[in-house]
């Protein structure tokens, strides 16, 4: 499987309604705290969107939802890996991508066979606060070479200047939250994304 090599985090359907229509080809869906009935009109509104302007959507955390909702691809962090159905989730034939930030939880998240590896925070990130510290390029390259031909997603503290490093040192996707979503001019920053991962594609 080959991801795309920009992967934009949102937190709304309405900033898939902004961006997708510059070029984006792969986003996830990233709501924390949510009514079920709000959260479902959400996923429904995001998989609209995706479907009109060819984006691949992917749905964090509410892997029910994502299934209900027909949706094709869900995102697990490691605590909701350890009580998602993954039999039902591969049933429903949806693609599976995990989060890892340690030795024990890459073990993990290989032993429920995903359709991709995430691994963070690169680099020291401002989204949440982590107790892990930043893994560095080095650790993209021992990462890439422990699960491939598994597709790698380098996340936190990614910009425009950073994407080289991480693409040399092994990612197959750059994943971003907020150099877009807190940048003064999130249309701009998005087409700079595009443009830097075009030679990845």
């Amino acid at each position: 499987m080959k991801l795309d090599p920009f992967y934009l985090i949102v937190d709304s359907a309405a900033w898939i309604g902004r961006l997708a229509p510059l070029g984006v080809r792969l986003v996830q869906l990233r709501i924390k705290d949510m009514g079920e009935d709000r959260l479902r009109a959400e996923i429904r509104k995001a998989k609209a969107l995706c479907a009109e302007h060819q984006s691949q959507l992917i749905v964090n955390d509410h892997w029910r939802l994502a299934i209900d909702e027909g949706c094709d691809f869900v995102h697990l962090g490691q605590e909701d890996l350890q009580t998602a159905d993954l039999l039902a989730i591969r049933a429903a034939g949806v693609r599976l991508g995990l989060s890892t930030h340690d030795h024990a939880e890459l073990e993990m998240a290989m032993a429920a066979e995903p359709d991709y590896v995430a691994l963070g925070p690169i680099y020291p990130t401002i989204l949440k606060k982590m107790k892990w510290a930043p893994q560095g390029l080095e650790r993209i390259g021992e990462w890439k070479r422990r699960i491939a031909p598994v597709p790698l997603v380098a996340i936190g503290g990614l910009n425009p200047g950073r994407l080289e490093g991480a693409f040399e040192a092994g990612a197959d996707s750059a994943a971003v939250v907020t150099d877009i979503t807190l940048n003064d001019d999130p249309e701009a920053r998005t087409r700079e994304w595009i443009e830097k991962t075009d030679q990845w594609r």
